[in-house]
């Protein structure tokens, strides 16, 4: 049976939600200082209407981007790019660089560590990855073995 060629990861719906909601607590301060500016002016209510209709299409459309299209970690034959993760180090790296996949705990989240070589490291959250932890770790390691040349015995 060969494994696939390329996975990609989807960011996990709970940091999707985290972040639409903090989009929303932006929009409700938007829409007070736009209210506040309509009164004070004496402009009409439907500025207030088109900016709070604008941007919840905005929120919610950012939201489904990040649920359905957006890749946080991708890897193929040749190496792997980790986006959308603040703080991840190596972004974008061959697997003919990579020395070792370890698991570990940074800040007190797990967390999968590929070392490269010159002491460079990526340190992707596993719980920003819409997978579960210990599959995205076993892909991964599967992926950087074929990327060496790593053959299963």
């Amino acid at each position: 049976m060969s494994a696939p060629t390329a996975s990609d990861y989807r960011l996990a719906p709970a940091m999707v939600a985290r972040l639409v909601g903090t989009l929303l607590v932006l929009l409700a301060i938007l829409l007070f200082a736009v209210t506040t500016l309509a009164a004070l002016l004496h402009l009409s209510l439907d500025l207030v209407v088109l900016v709070a209709a604008a941007g919840l299409v905005a929120v919610f459309g950012l939201g489904y981007v990040l649920t359905r299209r957006a890749v946080v970690v991708h890897l193929d034959e040749q190496g792997y790019r980790v986006r959308l993760i603040r703080g991840a180090g190596v972004s974008t790296a061959p697997w003919t660089d990579v020395n070792a996949v370890a698991a570990s705990t940074a800040r007190g989240l797990d967390c999968l560590v590929l070392t490269l070589r010159y002491g460079r490291t990526t340190t992707i959250p596993v719980a920003a990855v819409a997978a579960d932890k210990d599959d995205f770790a076993r892909d991964v390691r599967q992926h950087a073995e074929r990327g060496q040349g790593l053959r299963p015995l």
